[in-house]
């Protein structure tokens, strides 16, 4: 028999799939990722329209840096909008994983950019163009400002909210490429070496390479339904198996139903017959608590069956 935790219909609204996946998200997350991310858009279109009239591969490349940002900060702003819609007949899970796709689709794009910046660096390396070494500090230096306001802004929320404090991380690291434009634009003003653009460039893209391939491996395999990098099944059987009530596992499935929210289902042999609510309410809490599974669907087995048990173990091994 299968029993899926309840959800309480008055709660159901602030809080996670799981009964202990209490997430009181503060109201103004939206409001913060909105001032965020509208400054980094003026942040993005200043550094790209400057760093042409510049002649700046370097602060082009930051521009391309600070557009992943964007597309990181409304990812993350979707995601947490997506979280509020409720089910519907057809979409019973409601629309989190969008926001996989989404996220897939940023590492594609992204990787092309950095092949373009990429190959544009090399070229000017071998023929170095002049630069408008004042403008390119000016706005690599807007750079900074305006990505330390928005990791302090972010700040606010990144110790309760792993999205956030993802988000704040990344705009700390954004801050330290464009200090590095900085650097750039000062060497060229004191040595006139112009090779220190386009070698400032593609240490960016290096930068923006190393970001997207983890973005491009965790995306693509949660879309393929594998287990969540963070969450590792044999840990999470091991733990189940370990509980006094059980005496085994089968069937065990783990999946991102979005890049914020994880679902499982098992099959659990209860050699003394069925152990009660009180235990189902207890596991869904130790869940969400260890391994940050929110949405927990278990069915109870008083004897074990062999033919299933063997299959699923035969399942777990390819």
């Amino acid at each position: 028999m299968a029993y899926d935790h309840p959800h309480p219909p008055d709660h159901a609204h602030s809080h996670s799939h799981g009964i202990g996946g209490h997430h009181h998200t503060p109201t103004d997350f939206g409001r913060t990722f909105a001032i965020t991310t509208a400054l980094n858009v003026v942040l993005v279109v200043a550094q790209f329209g400057f760093g042409l009239w510049a002649n700046s591969l370097a602060l082009i490349a930051d521009a391309g840096h600070n557009l992943s940002d964007v597309m990181g900060l409304v990812l993350a702003w979707v995601a947490f909008a997506i979280a509020r819609w409720r089910p519907s007949s057809g979409y019973t899970y409601q629309m989190g994983a969008a926001s996989i796709l989404a996220a897939l689709a940023n590492a594609l794009l992204l990787i092309v950019a950095v092949a373009v910046i990429g190959y544009e660096a090399i070229e000017r390396l071998a023929d170095p163009q002049p630069v408008a070494s004042g403008t390119v500090m000016l706005l690599a230096a807007l750079g900074v400002a305006v990505n330390g306001v928005s990791a302090w802004m972010l700040s606010h929320g990144s110790k309760s909210d792993l999205n956030m404090h993802g988000a704040f991380l990344h705009m700390m690291a954004d801050a330290a490429v464009s200090v590095a434009v900085i650097a750039a634009g000062l060497g060229i003003w004191l040595t006139g070496w112009l090779w220190l653009d386009p070698a400032v460039s593609l240490l960016i893209s290096v930068v923006i390479l190393v970001g997207t391939w983890r973005l491009l491996r965790d995306s693509l395999r949660l879309a393929l339904n594998a287990a969540p990098r963070e969450i590792d099944p044999g840990v999470v059987r091991g733990y189940l198996e370990g509980l006094p009530e059980v005496s085994s596992v089968h069937d065990l499935h783990i999946w991102a139903m979005s890049t914020t929210e994880n679902a499982l289902t098992a099959h659990l042999v209860t050699p003394a017959g069925h152990p009660g609510d009180a235990f189902l309410h207890r596991l869904a809490e130790e869940l969400q608590h260890r391994f940050k599974i929110g949405h927990t669907t278990v069915q109870i087995e008083v004897e074990d069956s062999g033919a299933c048990a063997s299959a699923c173990h035969a399942e777990m091994r390819h």
